[in-house]
């Protein structure tokens, strides 16, 4: 949610409904990577956990490096609600989908809550994991919106001043770094 609340207050709304798209397909792998069987070896082998979360916290930290060396570089750019996704920054579906994907919280999360309410007597295990995955990553997309709905008035104000947006950017980048190291320093359960 705050990857997507930064990338809304930094580029407007058409940004912020990308990452959300982004961060519910990654979701979505998730789910099917949790249906099939996928995540148990995540969260059996330490190894296979250690290494999608390193390098979840890794790509957090570079998405918060280059949003700072951005705000650096485009102190004159003013942008406006509906600009195109700025090159340096990168693309926010794909980032969305990468940060949503290299965080393996989430498979865990999957992995942890949904056998709980999945019947086995009722057949069809694959199906109802699938079904109960996704509506949990589309109830967390709609919160997303909400916030990107909400961010709206703020975003249009720091994108009217330089000064603003640049601190903005670099506070964002701030934050994706801190974020990458709190996944980085997290206990591994």
């Amino acid at each position: 949610m705050l990857y997507v609340l930064a990338r809304s207050l930094a580029g407007g709304r058409r940004e912020g409904v990308l990452s959300a798209l982004g961060t519910f397909l990654g979701g979505m792998v998730h789910v099917f990577a949790a249906a099939l069987g996928v995540s148990v070896i995540l969260a059996r082998s330490a190894i296979a956990f250690s290494t999608v979360k390193y390098a979840g916290a890794a790509y957090l930290c570079f998405l918060g490096v280059r949003m700072i060396l951005d705000a650096r570089q485009q102190e004159a750019f003013v942008t406006n609600d509906f600009a195109a996704p700025n090159a340096a920054t990168g693309n926010p579906l794909w980032q969305g989908v990468a940060t949503e994907v290299l965080n393996p919280k989430t498979a865990l999360f999957f992995l942890s809550f949904i056998p709980q309410f999945v019947s086995r007597g009722s057949g069809h295990v694959f199906l109802q994991f699938v079904l109960l995955g996704t509506f949990s990553v589309v109830l967390n997309t709609t919160a997303d919106l909400v916030v990107i709905m909400l961010a709206g008035p703020l975003g249009k104000k720091i994108r009217s001043s330089a000064v603003f947006r640049r601190r903005q950017r670099t506070v964002t980048g701030a934050i994706m770094i801190g974020l990458g190291s709190y996944l980085a320093m997290s206990d591994s359960q």
